[in-house]
C-alpha cells in the first residue's frame, strides 16, 4: 500500500522547509526507497509507524534523519574532470598571479557529500602547484549531513569508491590501505575544514573568497532559491573570484552579475 496524498505533501513539506530541495509530486517511488531502510534502521515495524512518528512529534533528530535520508548523495573523484581540467589550466593560475604577493587562497566548497570532490580539489594543488605549500589556503567544505561530514572527515573509501575517477598514481602516493578500504592520508584531512551547513538556512561568516564550488546541488532547488544563493555567493565572492557550477546549471536568467 502506498502512501497517501496528504502523506506525501507532508515529507514534501518537511524535505522543502528544512533543506530546501523540491521533491516532484511523482516521487512517491524515491521516498519509499529512501524512508523503508532508515525505518528498519531505526526499530520501526514499517514505514507508517515512522510517519506517525514524525507527526506527532515537534522537530528533532528524527525529522533530520528523514530529510538526510532524502538528499542526493552522488559523487565520485574528479567527476566530470573538466572542472578540474579548468582548474589546473586556467583558474589557479591565474589566481597565483594575482595573489602573489599576498600568497593567501580562499577556497569553499558548498555541497561535500562524502567527501571526494573537495579532496581532488587538493590533491589537484598539492600535485600541479607546489609553489603554493607555503601559502596561507583556507579550504572550508560543507554539508548538510552530519553523517556525510563524519566520512569526510575520515577520509575512507571503498575500493568501488577510489576506481571511480582517482589516478593509481594519486592512490598510491596520498592514500593508505586500511583492510579492504583506503584512506586520504592525515596531513591532507588536516588541510581541509569541514563543516555542517545549510544552503538554505543560516550562512556562516566567510572571507573574500577566491574560489567557490557548488556543483550539482542546485538543481534539486527552485528558481527562487537558486536565486537566493546566486546572491548571497556573489556578496562573499571576491569580485575576480570564480564559482563552479554543475554541467547542467547555470546563472542564466537568475543572476545577471556573473560573467561566464
Amino acid at each position: 500500500m502506498g502512501f497517501t496524498i496528504d502523506d506525501l505533501t507532508f515529507i514534501r513539506n518537511l524535505v522543502r522547509e528544512r533543506s530546501a530541495i523540491v521533491l516532484a509530486k511523482e516521487k512517491e517511488y524515491l521516498i519509499c526507497s529512501r524512508l523503508e531502510p532508515l525505518a528498519k534502521e531505526l526499530g520501526f515495524d514499517s514505514l507508517f509507524a515512522l510517519l506517525r512518528k514524525l507527526r506527532l512529534s515537534s522537530y528533532g533528530m528524527l525529522h533530520r534523519k528523514v530529510v538526510e535520508a532524502m538528499i542526493t548523495n552522488e559523487t565520485s573523484f574528479f567527476r566530470d574532470l573538466s572542472p578540474f581540467v579548468a582548474l589546473k589550466e586556467y583558474l589557479l593560475p591565474d589566481l597565483i598571479a594575482r595573489r602573489a604577493s599576498m600568497k593567501c587562497l580562499s577556497i569553499w566548497c558548498g555541497a561535500s557529500s562524502s567527501g571526494q570532490e573537495p579532496y581532488s580539489i587538493m590533491l589537484t594543488i598539492l600535485e600541479f602547484f607546489p609553489e603554493l605549500k607555503d601559502w596561507q589556503i583556507r579550504f572550508l567544505s560543507t554539508d548538510i549531513s552530519g553523517a556525510m561530514l563524519k566520512r569526510c572527515q575520515e577520509g575512507i573509501y571503498s575500493q568501488l569508491e577510489v576506481n571511480r575517477g582517482l589516478p593509481a598514481g594519486l592512490l598510491a602516493k596520498y592514500f593508505t590501505k586500511k583492510g579492504t578500504q583506503w584512506q586520504i592520508d592525515d596531513d591532507i584531512r588536516k588541510r581541509i575544514e569541514f563543516r555542517e551547513m545549510n544552503l538554505a538556512g543560516q550562512w556562516f561568516l566567510f572571507p573574500p573568497l577566491d574560489i567557490v564550488v557548488l556543483r550539482n546541488v542546485m538543481i534539486y532547488f527552485d528558481g527562487e532559491t537558486k536565486k537566493r544563493i546566486l546572491k548571497k555567493i556573489r556578496n562573499i565572492m571576491d569580485p575576480q573570484g570564480y564559482l563552479l557550477l554543475g554541467g547542467s546549471e547555470t546563472t542564466m536568467n537568475l543572476d545577471d552579475e556573473y560573467e561566464r
